[in-house]
């Protein structure tokens, strides 16, 4: 699938709000770069954090609390 339809597919599940897709994003990103594992078929060496973030986002593997929760 290509970035433009994973990140529109995201954008829908949090009923199209761009601020909350982007600070999801970001903090996963972050989240990933520290070491958390994909929840998603993703090779961390080949893809951008943020590409593996909107992904878990937009299959529905993630939702707003856990971001919020995890450190």
């Amino acid at each position: 699938m290509r970035s433009e339809q994973i990140a529109a597919k995201a954008l829908d599940r949090l009923n199209n709000d761009k601020y909350l897709l982007s600070i999801m994003t970001a903090k996963r990103a972050e989240q990933l770069a520290n070491g958390a594992k994909p929840l998603v078929k993703a090779d961390s060496n080949k893809q951008k954090y943020t590409d593996i973030a909107l992904m878990e986002i937009a299959e529905g593997k993630i939702i707003l609390d856990e971001i919020t929760d995890l450190k």
